[in-house]
């Protein structure tokens, strides 16, 4: 179970914030970021099969990691970009999300579909801890790294705007003098503005139908939407939009266009004799580490009053899928644990807990799966609670509820992870008992065990849904204490709720002691057992 206290809306105002599990934005932004392909795979991973690949047509000439990369900050098509509103001087503007809203995806400034495209992918990553602006981030940082990026540092805790932001983003036919102080603008120099153009440019092209004064028809089979490419490797990151420049064998449409007036990258390149895009050219490696810096500058890139997480790192051991269910007289306890950088799957892990009668246990894991990130550079090993008890294999472990668990810490190969003597501080005020019950088709009964003597002021049902501008809300069902007593056992006592949407999930949430904590998981109701059974 999380607690809420440190995420309330004054979370986005602090700036210190040392990542201790549990800590549910942290642990939902650092699963996202980390666990990216295999087990536990974020929502993003099945949209990038491969770089060159896009889910919205065969054929195309276009990817889906160059829109996630031009929905973030850089473009197919010049510099359209989602944070050009940023004034640096009244810190307005930002990633926001704004891109989000109709109204400024039918802007000329943002033309084509890729906008539209990619916030059907974002929508996947979006919850109750991920806002839309996050995930438009972790899109384009997933992208830069799976298709051969260097590592990009990503921070969490942008806020969804709640209306389209002002037009204003620079066009290609626009002068020089016009791009730099654009740039300038925003607190970058012409030298970062060209780096920032080279960097963006080395995915993705100009398509002919959205900008027809920049693009020809192509008339090539496999490239059905007339996608003219900024470089050779449009969908790989590399040095070469700069190496092709150089040489003088760049196709790029906004170098070489047949439109003069559109070729924004030739005159953005040259404006300093060309000594930007040479270095690049002469050193892939302080393209792709300029690249990084920029790329973090450009997604960190937030309104006044937004202040981000620290860098989220992953944990080098982190408890997942941790979960408390009452059953009668005997409390279950199932979890996972992830061991970082690591494809080991013969590692002794055991997992220790303390009780409330300053009792301890502990339980060997069993291997469960691998899984990976950052292109393959990370890895990771997942274990998992595997009982056998009287020859059955159950996923839990089966506690006593008096004296029920207020931690755990993992022995791995023998070395002791316990967050530095912390601890991975567990809750156990209160849980779904295994009483809950479907009344009928349309109705069930939750019934929720709360711990004899915690201070539960509240226990409430929490359904996840979004509202009118697209942003998750939390809508609190109250569950009514009860007018007496109703036991499971000796420690607990039943709270119970009648709820008639079936096709909810629904996460169970109470306050304790003034502080807010939430089931890590939402409960479909149509797998409850029938109360007449």
């Amino acid at each position: 179970m999380f607690h809420h206290a440190p995420f309330s809306t004054l979370a986005f105002l602090a700036t210190v914030c040392a990542y201790t599990w549990p800590s549910p934005q942290l642990d939902e932004l650092e699963s996202a970021r980390f666990d990216q392909k295999g087990l536990h795979a974020n929502a993003f991973s099945g949209f990038l099969g491969s770089c060159d690949s896009f889910i919205f047509g065969p054929n195309t000439g276009r990817s889906n990691a160059a829109d996630w990369i031009r929905m973030a900050r850089f473009s197919e098509t010049s510099l359209r970009i989602m944070t050009w509103r940023h004034n640096s001087k009244d810190g307005t503007g930002g990633l926001d999300a704004s891109i989000r809203f109709a109204e400024e995806q039918a802007r000329a400034e943002n033309a084509g579909n890729g906008f539209a495209n990619t916030m059907i992918v974002v929508g996947t990553q979006v919850s109750r801890y991920i806002s839309n602006a996050d995930a438009i981030a972790l899109a384009a940082v997933m992208a830069i790294e799976n298709c051969g990026g260097p590592e990009v540092a990503f921070r969490g805790g942008r806020i969804d705007a709640t209306e389209p932001n002002a037009p204003g983003v620079p066009e290609p036919e626009q002068d020089l003098d016009s791009h730099i102080a654009a740039f300038a603008r925003q607190g970058f120099t012409k030298t970062e503005m060209i780096s920032l153009v080279a960097c963006g440019h080395t995915f993705g092209g100009v398509q002919h139908d959205p900008f027809p004064d920049i693009v020809n028809v192509l008339n090539d089979t496999a490239d059905t939407e007339d996608v003219a490419h900024f470089d050779s490797t449009f969908a790989t990151f590399d040095n070469n939009v700069a190496t092709e420049y150089i040489s003088g064998t760049t196709q790029n449409p906004l170098v070489v266009g047949f439109n003069d007036t559109t070729n924004s990258d030739k005159r953005i390149f040259g404006s300093d004799g060309n000594t930007t895009m040479l270095s690049f050219a002469n050193s892939p490696a302080l393209f792709a580490s300029t690249c990084a810096d920029l790329f973090a500058r450009m997604i960190d890139t937030v309104p006044n009053g937004v202040v981000l997480t620290d860098v989220i790192t992953p944990l080098p051991v982190k408890p997942s899928d941790v979960v408390l269910t009452m059953n009668g007289d005997v409390l279950e306890l199932s979890a996972s644990v992830r061991l970082w950088n690591t494809t080991d799957t013969t590692s002794s892990v055991t997992m220790l807990w303390k009780d409330h009668i300053g009792g301890t246990g502990n339980d060997t894991l069993a291997f469960w799966d691998l899984s990976s990130a950052t292109g393959g550079k990370y890895s990771a090993a997942w274990y998992r609670v595997a009982t056998v008890t009287n020859a059955v294999l159950t996923d839990f472990v089966s506690l006593d509820p008096a004296a029920g668990i207020t931690s755990m810490s993992f022995l791995v190969d023998g070395q002791l992870d316990d967050q530095n003597g912390l601890g991975f501080a567990i809750q156990d005020g209160f849980m779904l008992s295994k009483t809950s019950c479907q009344i009928e088709f349309l109705s069930a009964r939750f019934d929720v065990a709360v711990r004899n003597g915690v201070n539960a002021t509240r226990v409430y049902l929490e359904q996840i849904t979004t509202d009118t501008l697209q942003r998750v809300v939390v809508v609190e069902i109250d569950i009514p204490p009860p007018s007496q007593p109703v036991a499971i056992n000796s420690a607990y006592s039943l709270w119970s709720v009648n709820v008639t949407n079936p096709n909810v999930g629904y996460a169970i949430g109470a306050e304790i002691d003034g502080i807010k904590y939430s089931t890590t998981i939402a409960y479909g109701v149509t797998a409850f057992p029938s109360c007449s059974a």
